[in-house]
């Protein structure tokens, strides 16, 4: 990968770990673009998701083909993604040389109580056990970094600057 290009960011986990707060602060501080998984799902999936059904590998397939397209287009984003499955952060990685992940590690109980507490989202909180029988944490894999999700945001937000290569 030339210097000239930063490698994108993905920050992982669970819903309710703080993929989004996480990625937001982390672009304002890289001065980097910021996408959200969540807009690039279809409204069969919202719906889906809104109703307390789990997604399948093939309702992930396009959303995680856009996502690709996104890293493509917008070299050093920062994006938020579940990326629950090694096979999704493959695909991933594919389309974005050098793409590095922040995974924010958390519990059952409090990832539920932070889902519970949030308002105005299709995400059911109905998914919690879905989202961890489906997750395979990112342990032994390249560019990755494990973090705690009950840490101070400005902490994490540190760690994973620190982390990240210059541009």
């Amino acid at each position: 990968m030339p210097s000239s290009t930063p490698c994108s960011l993905v920050v992982m986990g669970v819903a309710g770990s703080g993929k989004s707060t996480l990625a937001d602060a982390v672009a304002r501080r890289l001065h980097r673009v910021c996408l959200e998984g969540d807009d690039f799902h279809g409204d069969t999936n919202r719906r889906k998701m809104a109703e307390g059904h789990p997604l399948t590998d093939d309702d992930r397939a396009s959303w995680l083909a856009q996502l690709c397209e996104q890293l493509q287009q917008q070299p050093g984003a920062v994006l938020a993604c579940s990326a629950l499955k090694r096979s999704y952060r493959q695909q991933l990685r594919a389309a974005s040389p050098g793409l590095r992940f922040a995974y924010l590690d958390i519990a059952a109980a409090p990832a539920r109580q932070r889902v519970d507490a949030r308002g105005g989202h299709f995400f059911s909180a109905r998914l919690m056990a879905s989202q961890f029988d489906t997750l395979e944490p990112p342990i032994g894999e390249p560019g990755v970094l494990h973090l705690d999700a009950l840490r101070p945001l400005d902490e994490l937000v540190a760690q994973v600057a620190a982390w990240m290569p210059p541009p």
